[in-house]
């Protein structure tokens, strides 16, 4: 890729005895969706608030554009749109109202973007926000935002609240970001989502980074839990050899297991057999950290 957009160096930021992140370390090129990924507490927000001069860190630093995030904070704010993760907006105001006030403190915007925005989200601005469900005000959050065009996005679960269907509108909104090489930051604890959206991931867990990943070595490790139900049960042995299988057993006819990997042989070897139903569970984010990289402080 090219220019670094985000650039950290021993990044350390303690609230007094409490850790929020320690000597984090991460770089993100210019035209990269890059998915920092970490479960509630692991220093995500912190890290975010950092990059936006919002706390000062203990030690350490960040540079956005080139430019220090303390010293140069008014200038990077210019060239950043930002979602923060606990959105607070004038209740007394429409949608439109804010976008437009919004608006004129970046020296104006394209209105014509605000209302195909607020289209593709399916958000009414002409209602008073105080009136909105918490999904409709993550729409005006994430117009606001959007509208003015950013060199870099800084999004802190930025699908919190919204529909499936206004989810997948703003994957693709993100997208066209990306193709006209503007920059994306995405913190989230909802690993689908990451991996749908990203193309690389940090993982941070317990106010460390724990990896960086490409996109395609997450789903290489993918961790998946399976329910499926057999018209009859197959023989003992049906499943044996597929390395990506674990944690098989078979119970009146529904087989258990974890697939680890890739879903291929493990497809190929049920559709042998007559199924009755299949059920997917996504195992929380801990449990993933748990097989991969061990246990740790626990609730940090």
């Amino acid at each position: 890729m090219g220019t670094t957009v985000i650039a950290t160096d021993k990044l350390t930021k303690y609230y007094g005895k409490q850790r929020g992140v320690v000597e984090l370390d991460v770089e993100v090129a210019a035209g990269e969706i890059f998915g920092f990924l970490g479960p509630n507490g692991a220093g995500k927000t912190t890290t975010i608030r950092v990059f936006l001069d919002f706390i000062h860190p203990t030690s350490g630093g960040a540079r956005l554009f080139g430019l220090d995030s303390r010293r140069d904070s008014v200038e990077i704010h210019r060239r950043t749109g930002y979602l923060p993760g606990e959105l607070a907006l004038y209740e007394k105001m429409t949608g439109g109202d804010l976008l437009r006030f919004m608006g004129h403190l970046r020296g104006g915007v394209d209105w014509s973007y605000v209302e195909e925005l607020a289209q593709r989200l399916e958000s009414d601005l002409s209602v008073p926000i105080r009136s909105l469900s918490r999904g409709n005000k993550q729409k005006v959050g994430l117009i606001q935002a959007l509208m003015h065009r950013p060199e870099l996005l800084i999004l802190d679960e930025p699908t919190s609240g919204l529909d499936p269907l206004v989810q997948q509108e703003f994957y693709r909104i993100i997208e066209a970001c990306r193709e006209e090489g503007r920059t994306a930051f995405v913190s989230s604890h909802n690993l689908p989502e990451v991996e749908r959206l990203c193309d690389r991931v940090g993982i941070i867990r317990e106010g460390r980074l724990v990896d960086v990943e490409e996109v395609a070595a997450i789903k290489e490790r993918a961790l998946r839990r399976l329910e499926v139900r057999f018209a009859s049960p197959p023989p003992p042995t049906a499943f044996d050899g597929i390395p990506s299988l674990r944690d098989m057993r078979m119970d009146d006819g529904v087989l258990h297991c974890t697939v680890q990997g890739s879903m291929d042989p493990v497809i190929k070897a049920i559709a042998r057999y007559e199924v009755l139903n299949v059920i997917s569970h996504e195992p929380s984010l801990e449990e993933i950290f748990l097989a991969y990289y061990g246990g740790g402080e626990g609730g940090a």
